[in-house]
């Protein structure tokens, strides 16, 4: 495999504003020219982070009170999308790359490499799910009724044609904090993580962090390889 075009950044755990500080600070960067686009891998402490279609957080069903006392911070950010967790044992990647105007297509090609990580980690049947953003596992019966399983979610913002933001991969998280919302606006969806489907199918040796962050890394190589990364300039130039 070829080296990437893109640099790779591994945070380990850093704080959700750090995190974000930095990816406007190379998002700056990117756009000028001065910085290659950038692939950021990191997990956060428990936080609740509220997209342009949040409507003012109706879909976090505990009170602000509660969530202060559990120390999870609420925060307004721009990306796309509704309510979301993030906290330890999710693998959070922000692509700093040039979109110009195929977001849709930016946004596949995510997928796609999400979904290429998930099946070299043992999820062959990790798939998108038409009309919604984000990445599913095979759909799970529950009492009675069908849940659709999300192991990660998509909300990216495009700003002077390069991106922020970008996915939240379930590895090991605490599945039991999404309770704390309507997990990106969705009625009748679960969400899952890699460790909890190989505990369900009865598989051994559940996928590490370190071996997610591999994996999503190679797959963000291979899905990027014939990528255009040309835009840093024509962004530059205002257009």
């Amino acid at each position: 495999m070829s080296d990437p075009a893109f640099a790779v950044l591994d945070l380990g755990t850093t704080g959700y504003r750090d995190a974000w500080d930095l990816q406007k600070t190379l998002h700056a960067q990117v756009v000028a020219g001065e910085a290659p686009p950038t692939l950021l891998l990191v997990e956060h402490p428990p936080v609740l982070t509220l997209g342009r279609k949040a409507k003012e957080g109706t879909n976090i069903v505990v009170t602000r009170d509660y969530l202060r006392a559990q120390g999870i911070e609420v925060l307004d950010v721009e990306r796309g999308g509704d309510v979301t967790y993030h906290g330890p044992g999710q693998l959070v990647a922000y692509a700093i790359f040039p979109v110009g105007r195929k977001v849709a297509d930016f946004l596949r090609l995510l997928e796609q490499a999400t979904i290429g990580a998930l099946h070299t980690l043992g999820l062959p049947d990790a798939r998108p799910n038409p009309g919604y953003a984000g990445v599913y596992v095979t759909p799970r019966e529950v009492n009675g009724l069908t849940y659709e399983q999300k192991i990660a979610s998509f909300g990216v913002a495009v700003q002077r044609h390069v991106a922020l933001h970008g996915l939240a991969l379930n590895v090991t998280t605490q599945l039991q904090h999404f309770d704390l919302i309507v997990p990106c606006g969705l009625h009748g969806t679960q969400m899952t993580s890699v460790a909890r489907e190989y505990e369900l199918r009865g598989l051994s040796g559940s996928p590490t962090m370190t071996d997610a962050k591999a994996a999503l890394t190679g797959a963000f190589t291979t899905t990027f390889a014939p990528y255009d990364w040309t835009l840093p300039t024509f962004a530059a130039a205002g257009s």
